[in-house]
């Protein structure tokens, strides 16, 4: 590829020195950049999309250039301060020596030059004729003092017809005689007709500014003008009939196999090599940086390299460890284009293009983590003059320019989810902040998350567990961000720590023990003066902690009991009960165990929510009487499975059948036993994940098989990480 410069001033070409850095080669891009060559060959307009910095202008550029040393090309470049850069490139065909001709005077600038590429045939075998109009680094000043200061913004009327215009006076020999000042639809007739006898291919890079001129140009230009083709890189696609659009994503961050790094690895390396000018270090620890790094910035080709640029400097730790927390800091004062040396910059020159509404939404949706629906985007963002109609159109224009990455088919039964680019995500939190809206975003978020965790209880309560799940599943980044922030602001903590209760049944059930647990140690010390969260809230940590840390639950335990009973609540008493019996069980002790489990099942009301039924507390006793007491054992399981809706919360059904199956095998009915526990899996749903006690059926099962006696089994339990130590409020007394 040839070399990129930008330069003002002088009327000979700029020099070397003068020239920036010169582009690496494309990585990661070869099906790409295969798929964009088979369209030009096959279409007349061409559209490369995607988000800033993705690449567009540099695999736009690879498709028209390389094949070039075929035949020499006649360089003509001259563009007006301040104006579009235009290259026109004639007679590809053509032999002899290549001449540029500069036609840049005092105060003008000379544009990018690209090297060209015969696509296609023209008249006698000969490639067409190339013309590059490039808008002047596609805003590449925005956001320099901040989002409303500096930037390009929209380009003025006809800009773009008379930048094209002055390319085909460079074509044609006659420079300036472009017409200048005519209206933009005038200019398109005249640019018609010069253009109409030649065969042309007209790449129109970065026409965002000038969007709206540009589909109207084209437009015409493709009716009157048979032989001509168009290419054009832009953050959304035209709209044209006949429009051939490839949509540009980020390249991956994770290897495709095992023998080669993924693509945003390849490329990092590359930049960093060829700026450091030294090996890279590739033991374990700097390539696990590199891979963070490329995951942090989402695989941004533009981030990548900046990144790679500032590893150079510094180090890939030091890179990766920033990156982690932000990323709108990355620059690059010596890349060749302007727009591409600093990652803010770049994002804000699409910001200065939106919209008052489309801001504002780009702003306050940066609150949000992970991917989410137009409704929570819409709760999240109105106010302040934004009605909440407004929002889902304004999600799918910032979505059209690859601010917002449809996750979900939009034209699907379910409403569409959207995730935000990272380094948009960033720049939209200095918005928000810079707005003084954070704060009433963020406790606009945290009312509707905990809406979501009530919701997602109530579908839980209800019998409809793997909607339950697959919503928090969907929402659960979103929960996580919430729940993190919430005990910076402290009047939101009484919210988040319902929000955590609510999900009992993620953290307890699907693993996520570690995580409840500390979410709840966080926040408890923050809301002492309700005793009913406080009581509730201590149980359930003592629960997830008794696994690891049985005497950190313990202490738990013994601050909950007198806050339960001061609340009157008989369903945490009787958990407390139901915790206090795991501890013993897992001590050893199965007489108190029994007495416990069976004072927990007959303590906890029926249907009661925001923990464990009865009929958890009924197996769990099967499981301790069944090897003193098989006969009560059966009972006690028998029991589990006929409390009253049991039958409709799958997990109870799952721990009550498991209990059975136990009992079968200790008392040496391996065959039913098996066929229990097989029914127990077999009723599961596959495409959620596993629940608490599936690895305690089939080891079971396994058991069976071999015709061996496991020991007592962990099913009352949740699994969490061993040995974790309490935080030292808790250790101190969480009520004071």
């Amino acid at each position: 590829m040839a070399d990129v410069w930008t330069r003002k001033g002088g009327d000979s070409a700029p020099s070397a020195e003068g020239r920036g850095q010169v582009p690496g080669s494309l990585v990661g891009r070869e099906r790409e950049s295969q798929a964009l060559r088979t369209l030009l060959e096959n279409h007349r307009l061409v559209t490369v999309a995607g988000e800033v910095g993705v690449g567009k202008s540099r695999l736009a550029a690879e498709a028209v250039a390389g094949v070039g040393a075929r035949g020499s090309a006649e360089r003509v470049l001259g563009v007006g301060e301040r104006r579009v850069g235009v290259e026109a490139v004639a007679d590809v065909g053509a032999r002899g020596s290549v001449e540029r001709v500069l036609g840049v005077g005092k105060g003008r600038l000379a544009s990018d030059a690209v090297a060209v590429v015969g696509v296609g045939v023209g008249a006698q075998g000969a490639g067409p004729r190339v013309m590059v109009v490039r808008w002047p680094g596609g805003g590449q000043e925005a956001g320099s003092g901040g989002a409303g200061s500096g930037g390009a913004g929209p380009g003025a009327p006809a800009s773009l017809t008379e930048a094209v215009l002055e390319a085909a006076g460079g074509i044609h020999g006659r420079r300036g005689a472009s017409g200048a000042g005519a209206g933009a639809g005038a200019g398109a007739g005249a640019l018609a007709e010069r253009l109409r006898a030649a065969d042309v291919l007209l790449l129109l890079d970065d026409v965002d500014p000038v969007h709206a001129e540009c589909v109207g140009m084209v437009q015409t230009l493709l009716e009157f003008v048979p032989s001509l083709r168009v290419l054009v890189t832009a953050r959304r696609p035209l709209g044209l009939g006949g429009e051939a659009v490839l949509r540009l994503a980020p390249l991956s961050a994770e290897p495709a196999d095992d023998d080669r790094a993924a693509p945003a690895v390849e490329l990092f390396l590359e930049r960093f090599l060829a700026r450091a000018g030294a090996a890279f270090d590739s033991g374990d620890a700097e390539l696990n940086s590199v891979a963070d790094i490329c995951r942090y910035v989402g695989g941004l080709p533009l981030a990548v390299e900046l990144a790679a640029e500032q590893a150079a400097r510094s180090s890939v730790g030091e890179v990766a460890a920033r990156l982690e927390e932000h990323q709108c800091w990355l620059s690059a004062p010596d890349m060749a284009a302007p727009r591409h040396r600093s990652l803010r910059d770049a994002v804000a020159a699409a910001y200065v293009l939106c919209d008052r509404d489309e801001r504002i939404v780009w702003a306050r949706v940066s609150i949000l983590a992970g991917d989410f629906d137009e409704s929570t985007a819409a709760f999240v963002c109105a106010g302040g003059g934004l009605a909440p109609a407004r929002v889902p159109a304004c999600l799918t224009r910032l979505a059209a320019i690859g601010v917002l990455t449809p996750v979900r088919d939009p034209g699907g039964i379910r409403e569409p989810r959207y995730r935000m680019a990272p380094a948009a995500h960033d720049f939209g939190g200095e918005r928000l902040r810079e707005a003084r809206e954070f704060e009433v975003a963020a406790e606009r978020r945290a009312i509707h998350f905990h809406r979501v965790a009530a919701l997602a209880e109530n579908l839980w309560n209800l019998g409809s567990q793997p909607e339950a799940v697959r919503l928090v599943l969907d929402e659960a980044e979103g929960l996580g961000a919430m729940l993190e922030y919430a005990p910076r602001q402290p009047e939101l903590a009484g919210a988040a720590l319902e929000s955590v209760l609510n999900l009992w049944f993620w953290w307890a059930v699907y693993g996520a023990a570690d995580e409840g647990r500390r979410h709840l140690l966080r926040l408890l010390p923050m809301c002492r003066s309700d005793t009913l969260l406080i009581a509730r809230g201590l149980c359930l940590a003592a629960w997830l902690t008794a696994f690891g840390d049985p005497c950190g639950a313990n202490e738990l335990l013994q601050h909950a009991w007198p806050a339960a009973v001061l609340a009157g609540d008989d369903a945490t008493i009787g958990r407390i009960a139901h915790v206090q019996g795991t501890l013993a069980l897992h001590g050893g002790d199965l007489e108190r165990a029994a007495e416990q489990f069976q004072e927990a099942a007959d303590t906890i009301p029926p249907h009661a929510p925001g923990g464990l039924p009865p009929a958890v507390s009924l197996a769990a006793l099967a499981v301790t009487q069944a090897e003193r007491s098989p006969r009560a054992a059966r009972r006690s399981a028998r029991r589990a499975l006929s409390q009253p809706g049991v039958s409709g919360d799958a997990w109870a059904c799952l721990v009550a059948r498991y209990a059975q199956a136990f009992v079968d095998h200790s008392d040496g009915r391996t065959g039913r036993a098996r066929q229990r526990a097989h029914r127990a899996l077999a009723a599961l749903d596959g495409r959620l994940p596993a629940p608490h006690g599936c690895a305690a059926l089939r080891d079971l099962i396994t058991d069976i098989d071999r015709g061996s006696r496991g020991g007592l089994p962990t099913v009352p339990v949740p699994r969490g990480c061993t040995a974790v130590a309490l935080p030292a409020q808790a250790g101190s007394g969480i009520l004071g």
